[in-house]
């Protein structure tokens, strides 16, 4: 058995100020079950300031967090990583690396975190890798089986003038996709509000909805191919699945997009090139770097699957 056997009280400095108390017991706690962290703070266990919290309480610079002693088992002390080459060939996947991010071209199939079944992510997979680094969080999202650039912050005011880029729309983002059909050029500005449901099986699925958030993704057809067309994807907004779904709504799911299709005919196609999921890659990223004024833009090589599946149909 592994111990975290005594009281620890941790004071709170400004890499750590701004987050909640769950993610930040999660990230100091590494290999406790998140159930077990939960768990402590209903209880009462954890302190910050001599005080009970919610998982919700947001952390302020010098804040003092008592955490309890915890006893875990060694097998659960790392994260669970079931093809630890694939984890380690993360570093391989490192496009830029410097002392204030890195930017990974992720693969497609691992998620970004754990969560929902999956014991780890690309998060857990590099905190589990740079022991030493204090601070790494995303500064934004993929999907599982979306490849591509993706941002993770190593200081808390670096991850803060990140995402402030972000809801500012000063971070633009360019992804390629393969679509069903003909590409209809009058959707290469589609506005449409979307709406984020979690279903019975912990699932989210997003539906175009007067009720939802504002969103919007510019489109642009790069090439035609028969019953396929690549695109261009650029999203003006961040909402959950908003390229598969606006694609959808568009009327040209993306190739193998199981959740989100319109017709059967448009699962038969993949299946008929042997695709077991879709293809959808963040080809790049700009932004401006923490105490820079210009603007950096940075590009993830497209997957093998996805180069090698666009030769075939040029062929």
């Amino acid at each position: 058995m592994q111990k975290f056997k005594d009281v620890q009280l941790v004071k709170i400095d400004e890499n750590s100020a701004g987050q909640r108390i769950d993610n930040f017991l999660v990230r100091t706690l590494k290999g406790v079950p998140k159930s077990r962290i939960y768990r402590i703070l209903r209880k009462g266990e954890v302190r910050v300031n001599k005080k009970r919290v919610k998982a919700e309480y947001k952390l302020e610079l010098h804040d003092l967090v008592r955490i309890p002693p915890i006893r875990i088992s060694e097998k659960s002390a790392l994260p669970n990583i079931e093809n630890l080459d694939r984890v380690k060939s993360l570093e391989d996947n490192i496009i830029f690396e410097s002392n204030q991010f890195i930017l990974l071209n992720k693969p497609s199939g691992i998620a970004v975190h754990g969560g929902s079944g999956l014991s780890f992510g690309v998060i857990e997979a590099l905190r589990a890798l740079r022991p030493k680094e204090k601070f790494l969080e995303l500064v934004h999202r993929l999907d599982k089986d979306t490849s591509g650039c993706l941002l993770i912050a190593k200081r808390k005011s670096v991850l803060n003038d990140f995402q402030d880029q972000l809801r500012q729309r000063k971070m633009r983002k360019e992804y390629l996709a393969l679509v069903c059909g003909d590409w209809d050029n009058s959707f290469n500005h589609c506005v449409a509000a979307l709406n984020k449901q979690q279903i019975l099986s912990g699932e989210r699925h997003v539906s175009v909805s007067p009720d939802g958030k504002p969103s919007e993704t510019r489109f642009k057809c790069l090439k035609r191919f028969e019953k396929i067309s690549l695109i261009r994807a650029m999203p003006l907004t961040g909402r959950t699945h908003q390229i598969r779904v606006h694609a959808q709504y568009a009327g040209s799911p993306l190739v193998g997009d199981k959740k989100y299709f319109n017709h059967q005919a448009e699962l038969d196609l993949a299946n008929s090139m042997s695709l077991k999921t879709f293809l959808l890659h963040a080809h790049k990223l700009s932004f401006k770097i923490p105490g820079e004024e210009k603007v950096s833009t940075y590009e993830a090589p497209m997957p093998d699957l996805m180069n090698q599946t666009i030769e075939n149909l040029k062929s």
